[in-house]
């Protein structure tokens, strides 16, 4: 299994020592074909504004985009959700738009406003999430199709998926806490066994 960590900018040295620990290949990308080979991408947090820039500048926003269409996990957290989304209420750049979900940056104020809180997130377990919010984001709205994952305590969504696409406000890769992260790596298994039976079924179709 190789899942990559977008490595423009943020904290993907966080998210890549993550991944190690729980025995995955995860190669930083910079370069569009360093996707070609990949099960699965998390965009991590940073300067959404930045990463987008960079994005643009590499070649790297619609290599992404064909990611997706081809049913490949994709994983934002923080700035990475923003990147995600559909729409985002205050922001003028034009972000990936793969999640049917509209999002507002920095929704809880400037870095010094930034908190933790423990969550519940059925979908990793019982016992609850202690997530980190840095400069976060919030989900502001989501179509049907999206599911949500968490909220705080006041409901604001802060968690969501949409079929092989996940994304979060807060940093799981602040924490000792793996079950998000193992998560993710679930949904890229169900993806990597679903092309295996694929493969199994154009097989037998070739020799009947």
């Amino acid at each position: 299994m190789r899942v990559g960590v977008l490595a423009l900018q943020g904290t993907f040295i966080e998210h890549i020592g993550i991944l190690r620990q729980l025995g995955v290949e995860s190669p930083p990308i910079r370069l569009s074909h360093e996707l070609d080979t990949l099960d699965g991408l998390i965009i991590p947090g940073g300067e959404s504004t930045t990463m987008l820039r960079l994005m643009e500048n590499f070649g790297l926003i619609q290599p992404i985009r064909e990611m997706a269409r081809d049913d490949l996990p994709i994983w934002g957290t923080c700035a990475g959700m923003v990147l995600l989304a559909k729409s985002t209420s205050n922001y003028e750049m034009e972000t990936l738009a793969l999640m049917d979900a509209k999002v507002r940056r920095n929704a809880f104020g400037s870095q010094v406003d930034s908190f933790e809180a423990d969550l519940k997130i059925p979908a990793v377990g019982e016992e609850p999430f202690h997530a980190v919010f840095i400069r976060a984001p919030i989900i502001e709205e989501a179509e049907p199709g999206v599911e949500i994952l968490s909220r705080l305590a006041d409901g604001t969504i802060v968690a969501i998926r949409q079929n092989r696409l996940l994304a979060c406000a807060f940093h799981p890769e602040f924490t000792d806490d793996l079950r998000f992260h193992s998560y993710f790596l679930k949904m890229v298994n169900q993806r990597r066994s679903h092309n295996r039976e694929d493969e199994i079924l154009r097989g037998s179709q070739l020799r009947s």
